[in-house]
């Protein structure tokens, strides 16, 4: 038997307590919380912050197929360093996560790597192919038991697919994660459309090529009355659509990435490709919008969009230079960095968008639970008052293409507990495969 005391830790920084842990349960909370264990393990938590365990919607782990950019062992890894007890794990793998036995494999090797939990994202269309659907009632009813189903990398571009996808997930409570990005309106374009752009000589991608998608998608969705959750938005008006959309009482979620609320297209200016990013770093007003965004609700989750690149993809030219950035262990400081000491969100706003909010869009009924006796113990401490410089080479995913590399940012991941069992400690790993 498995136990465990953390003692005096903040809870959602609304007052400390202690909190006792058996197995996979949290057993009490508060005054007598040691009563109710014999001989725990105790971990202090004075000045630490206890959040629930974080959950992310958008993580590409890359395998089966991709094993030289990240594995579902690395990329779990790297989540539970950044405080992760729950991945989901985008489709775009090779071969695409399109039917139930691939969905199947991902869930059994994030099972076997035993940090967190892997949930499966299933294509929306066959081969990411954009053509016709995918297995979508096979990967709901199989073991995995899918609810989440994207083309991400790619776009559903095609208006009747989407519609169908979005009716026929209606009927196993799923949610469509569109990649809104119009592929006409964005062939070859290379970073954010602005004056900028012409003056690095890079090919513009305009707002507008993600914010015709979610405008169309948001009326499907209501025409449907099915859940749409829109993938790392960037825009300012791709925020007054979704608000606009959830004024009409349409069912659509949307999120926002950590590069999104901290940088902007002025990285391009470095020519550097670890800042080209899919879609593309937008201006300075574009990245107030979707703060406060995230602010008053509008937007209801931080995604990270982990997108591991071995070195060759990125150690190159910008236009030859693939797109996208790591995230999982970068994620919370940079949310601490931009809206918790700037006072836009409170430590249970954080853990509304980092756990609570994605675990119910993504309907992980065993995620994000508050932290009260009787939940799994998927527990998160974090020490707020760390400051660290970030260095790929320490972190745990196979790929160093983040954009923070050499930044200080604010907040360290003291422990991370998945379902009561010690994944890191004192700031470290601990590997147990």
């Amino acid at each position: 038997m498995s136990e465990i005391l953390i003692q005096g830790a903040n809870i959602e920084g609304n007052g400390k307590a202690d909190i006792a842990i058996r197995d996979e349960k949290i057993v009490a909370v508060g005054a007598g919380a040691e009563g109710s264990l014999r001989e725990p393990i105790r971990i202090d938590g004075k000045g630490l912050i206890a959040l629930p365990g974080l959950v992310d919607l958008h993580t590409h782990l890359r395998e089966p197929g991709q094993e030289n950019f990240e594995t579902v062992l690395t990329g779990s890894q790297a989540g539970a360093m950044g405080g992760y007890t729950c991945v989901h794990a985008m489709a775009n793998t090779t071969p695409v996560a399109d039917d139930a036995p691939v969905v199947e494999q991902v869930e059994e090797l994030g099972r076997a790597a035993g940090y967190l939990q892997v949930r499966p994202v299933g294509a929306v269309s066959a081969g990411l192919a954009g053509k016709h659907m995918a297995a979508l009632g096979a990967m709901a009813t199989c073991k995995s038991k899918v609810r989440v189903f994207s083309d991400d990398g790619k776009c559903v571009h095609d208006g009747l697919l989407m519609r169908h996808a979005l009716e026929y997930v209606r009927a196993y409570d799923g949610v469509v994660a569109q990649h809104a990005q119009d592929p006409e309106l964005t062939e070859g374009a290379q970073m954010n459309e602005s004056a900028l752009s012409d003056e690095l000589g890079l090919k513009g991608w305009p707002g507008v090529a993600e914010e015709s998608i979610i405008a169309r998608d948001v009326m499907l969705a209501e025409l449907t009355q099915s859940r749409l959750h829109v993938c790392h938005l960037s825009t300012a008006r791709s925020v007054e659509l979704v608000r606009w959309a959830k004024d009409r009482g349409v069912n659509v979620t949307a999120e926002v990435t950590p590069h999104h609320l901290s940088l902007t297209e002025e990285e391009a200016r470095s020519y550097d490709p670890t800042f080209k990013v899919n879609p593309p770093l937008r201006s300075a007003a574009d990245v107030e919008a979707v703060r406060a965004g995230l602010e008053d609700g509008t937007i209801d989750i931080v995604g990270t969009d982990h997108a591991p690149h071995p070195i060759e993809d990125k150690d190159c030219d910008w236009q030859s230079g693939a797109f996208g950035m790591t995230g999982l262990e970068t994620a919370l400081p940079v949310v601490i960095e931009t809206m918790v000491n700037t006072g836009r969100l409170s430590w249970a706003d954080v853990a509304r968008v980092l756990s609570k909010a994605p675990a119910r869009i993504g309907r992980v009924s065993e995620q994000g639970q508050d932290l009260v006796a009787g939940s799994f113990a998927n527990v998160t401490l974090v020490d707020p008052n760390v400051v660290r410089t970030i260095d790929p080479a320490k972190q745990k995913s196979m790929s160093t293409n983040t954009p923070f590399a050499g930044r200080q940012l604010p907040g360290q991941v003291m422990y991370t507990f998945y379902r009561g069992k010690m994944t890191v400690r004192d700031g470290k790993l601990i590997e147990f495969n």
